[in-house]
């Protein structure tokens, strides 16, 4: 693979921690252990058993924690500490063919990573004011989908998940901004005027 390839996947499995990083290391680590993909020397920890099995176990406690309003922004804020950190090093062991992670790479993977984890942050902060859980459910079902299709092209078309993955994030974010918008909606006072 190219240099560019190799940082748009590191790009890519930082912005993905951002939002679902239990997930995102399970992903890398069962298509290295099974064989699907050859992970660069720095991500091979990942196919460790005891990192599957962690990683495992926490995905499934974040996919039921993410649909609970409330929780799930606990967990979020929770999180903070260890979405950043995770995504700067998937995205310098991704780009690192000796294992050795560069400063450049860790920092961009801690920039995608914290704008990635500042958005769902955000969406989620701006869902939970809603008094029905359908939203909620929604958009944790949509990063659910999105951390696994974009987790299924990253390897083949990083680019194009890359791409794909910010574009949703954003066109999830501004639609969450309008609704928000819409619902609470204040009526502008009417003057009274003085006789």
């Amino acid at each position: 693979m190219s240099q560019a390839h190799l940082f748009a996947i590191g790009v890519l499995l930082a912005w993905l921690a951002g939002i679902r990083v239990y997930l995102t290391v399970f992903g890398v680590g069962i298509a290295g252990y099974f064989g699907w993909l050859h992970l660069p020397e720095a991500l091979q920890v990942t196919q460790s058993p005891w990192v599957l099995g962690v990683s495992g176990a926490l995905a499934l406690a974040e996919f039921f924690a993410d649909k609970i309003p409330g929780v799930d922004s606990g967990w979020d804020l929770l999180h903070t500490l260890l979405r950043i950190p995770a995504g700067a090093f998937l995205a310098a062991a991704a780009f690192s063919p000796d294992g050795q992670l560069s400063a450049g790479m860790l920092a961009t993977g801690a920039g995608a990573a914290l704008a990635s984890h500042a958005l769902k942050t955000g969406t989620r902060a701006l869902l939970n004011t809603s008094p029905e859980p359908v939203s909620n459910w929604t958009a944790s079902a949509t990063e659910d989908v999105t951390t696994l299709g974009a987790l299924a092209l990253a390897f083949a078309h990083p680019w194009l998940a890359l791409a794909l993955v910010v574009a949703i994030s954003v066109a999830f974010a501004l639609f969450v901004w309008w609704l928000w918008r819409a619902l609470f909606r204040r009526k502008p006072r009417s003057v009274k005027q003085i006789a």
